[in-house]
């Protein structure tokens, strides 16, 4: 398979985007220091050659865009939890990284022992609940105080998943030096900085909720292992902040609504805001999810909203999303009156492990 991204519609169906959609996935996952979930991709990337089971079959003849539905991560899930219940001890020595071991012949085995299991993993898109990736949007909200915006900061998620990024006014984080947050917090953050650290301030937030159409309650032991499901193995941090991000939710939950991200948007913009706050629209590998005519709507509603912005009542949107040309993620930000052209602030890992700070 190749280890190069092919670029392609992300609308596009049929075999060959199927195809298509497990080869990017494995060069994504290698790009990202996921070893063991590239291995479990491409072993089921052999399934299409000849699909044997319902299961490959329906993922070999996929109705929907594979790469925007994300087919490969829906099938991969499935499999992790296979492992992490125990229910596949066969699958033990691929999630071990362990050499001499024919991937295809394993997963095939596996996948026509379970396949009752498996099927439902295809019905919904993947959950990719991250708390690293707060520390860009944190890293965001220091550079919009940099620009006179009011440090006070009303947040609005789409695509929250289980609300992780919803308590990040509950976590402590060091971002090249520079601190900001409880200390020391349900969680701590220091990722590797590179370039210069982002400007001293002192924020806090007036609110935070989010929305997601396949919300999980951490709080559910069933819902919490979808959610580990997820995870690729290899990050075993990811795993310590999730059973935190399980207790932080317990003790409080986050503000997590049912909705779409376009009808969640509009509504909340609807809203009265209050003076000397910023409204913050923020957003981590989510965009790619959120079909074309919601994007529309979304960036419709941000245009609107912002033209009526005030300096005193300003409008924001922080994304950290994937630039699949340059395979890496970028953190972009827009503001309202006087930062209505996108501005790139870096780059970082998909998962919090480093920021690469671009911002004068």
């Amino acid at each position: 398979m190749s280890e190069r991204y092919q670029l392609v519609d992300m609308a596009e169906t049929g075999p060959a985007a199927v195809r298509t959609a497990f080869a990017n996935q494995v060069a994504y996952c290698r790009a990202n220091d996921a070893r063991v979930t590239a291995r479990i991709v491409a072993a089921l990337a052999t399934l299409l050659d000849k699909p044997a089971t319902e299961f490959a079959r329906r993922i070999a003849d996929w109705q929907g865009p594979p790469l925007a539905d994300a087919l490969p991560l829906r099938a991969a899930g499935g499999l992790h939890a296979l492992h992490l219940s125990g229910k596949s001890p066969a699958l033990a020595p691929i999630y071990a990284d362990a050499d001499d071991i024919n991937d295809a012949a394993v997963v095939a085995g596996v996948v026509a022992g379970h396949e009752a299991a498996l099927l439902p993993w295809l019905d919904g898109p993947p959950q990719t609940n991250e708390a690293g990736r707060s520390s860009n949007f944190i890293a965001a909200m220091l550079w919009l105080t940099d620009q006179g915006l009011p440090p006070h900061f009303d947040c609005l998620e789409i695509g929250s998943s289980a609300g992780i990024n919803l308590m990040i006014d509950r976590y402590h984080y060091d971002l090249g030096g520079v601190q900001v947050g409880p200390e020391p917090g349900v969680m701590a953050f220091t990722p590797e900085w590179r370039g210069s650290h982002p400007p001293q301030h002192k924020i806090d937030f007036a609110g935070l909720k989010g929305c997601d159409v396949g919300r999980v309650d951490l709080t559910d032991p069933a819902q919490a292992l979808r959610l580990k499901a997820y995870i690729w193995p290899e990050h075993a941090i990811r795993f310590q902040r999730i059973e935190a991000a399980i207790a932080a939710a317990r003790a409080k939950k986050p503000n997590l609504v049912h909705a779409n991200a376009a009808d969640f948007v509009e509504a909340e913009l609807r809203k009265p805001q209050a003076k000397g706050t910023t409204r913050v629209l923020m957003h981590s590998i989510v965009w790619q999810y959120v079909p074309e005519d919601q994007q529309m709507r979304v960036t419709t509603a941000m245009e609107e909203a912002g033209a009526e912005a005030t300096a005193d009542r300003p409008l924001a949107w922080i994304a950290l999303e994937a630039n699949r040309t340059v395979h890496q993620h970028e953190l972009v930000v827009r503001y309202w009156p006087g930062g209505e052209a996108a501005k790139m602030l870096g780059r970082a890992h998909a998962h919090g492990a480093w920021v690469e700070w671009a911002a004068a």
